[in-house]
């Protein structure tokens, strides 16, 4: 019991330590990239770049203190996950990979992808602002016709109110093409395997392009249907995408249940750590998400998928 104990203290504090790194980077880096855009002011003797990854560097133990309850839950729900699926960690070691190993190859490519995925959105962020300008544009007026209305007590505007309406539509209008249709099925086959669906005669690029519009279109819907609560602005739907990311990541990859009890949870999770701890407001939804990866990588509501032979 003791060898054991040792075993789960000593990865379990590998685990925060790596989670609490791999936090510290993208909090540097963001950091980082925030303060560039003082460096050079002021000629020579203003602000330069050692001034800023000096700052940066100084700002790493604040965000330490913030990690700390969130890395230690992420690293220790790891821990138990993985324990849990010892056979395929024996597997691992059998075959010459131990976890650790693994972890630290996905953690390599991850970084990776991260700051190319990261390098390419700045880019074209800077193309938006050329081509589009900086100045947003106010959209209030569909939220000014119809007025509010009290609720309990609270003043509620109409048009926010409606957003439910356009939400169950649109999750049962995807629903229904996905499960009851000719199209869905299609569309069904030719992601389980696409080559098989050639075989069959089915127009893959036809299906690729027609879901791809589809999409887009939904897109455009969510974005204009939302632009009269806020002001648009180059790059406002950033926040949107990536709360987005988490409900998918929660709910499960072509589950419309899942999004719906995902969006619940990201909404409900993100409102409670608003009003009870603004601090960890950006960390509640990211450290969910991390968890369900952990615990069940295709999300909570995943449908089961065929096995290909």
């Amino acid at each position: 019991m003791r060898v054991l104990r040792n075993l789960l203290y000593r990865d379990i504090i590998a685990a925060v330590s790596y989670v609490t790194l791999a936090f510290l980077a993208l909090f540097f880096f963001f950091d980082l990239v925030d303060e560039l855009r003082w460096v050079g002011r002021g000629g020579d003797n203003g602000y330069q770049i050692t001034h800023a990854l000096l700052f940066v560097v100084l700002r790493i133990p604040s965000h330490l203190y913030e990690l700390m309850p969130i890395t230690v839950l992420i690293g220790t729900i790891y821990v138990m996950a993985r324990f849990a699926q010892s056979s395929e960690f024996t597997i691992m070691r059998t075959s010459g990979m131990g976890p650790w190993l693994a972890l630290r190859t996905l953690m390599v490519l991850g970084l990776g992808f991260v700051l190319a995925t990261f390098g390419i959105f700045l880019i074209l962020e800077d193309v938006i602002l050329l081509v589009f300008g900086v100045n947003p544009y106010f959209a209030y007026q569909p939220m000014a016709l119809l007025g509010s209305v009290k609720m309990g007590g609270i003043i509620r505007d109409v048009y926010s109110l409606t957003l439910f309406g356009l939400a169950i539509l649109v999750a049962f209008g995807c629903w229904y093409g996905l499960n009851r249709t000719k199209w869905g099925k299609l569309l069904s086959v030719v992601i389980f395997d696409r080559e098989i669906s050639l075989a069959m005669g089915i127009n893959v690029q036809m299906v690729y392009l027609v879901t791809f519009v589809l999409g887009a279109t939904l897109g455009a819907l969510g974005g204009a249907y939302i632009a009269p609560t806020i002001s648009v602005a180059p790059g406002f739907g950033i926040d949107v995408i990536v709360l987005s990311f988490a409900v998918v990541v929660i709910g499960g990859m072509g589950s419309i249940p899942g999004a719906l009890i995902g969006s619940l949870m990201v909404g409900i999770l993100r409102a409670i750590a608003v009003h009870k701890f603004p601090e960890f407001e950006l960390f509640v939804i990211f450290g969910v998400m991390a968890a369900v990866l952990m615990i069940r990588p295709e999300g909570l509501f995943a449908p089961e998928k065929a096995r290909r032979i």
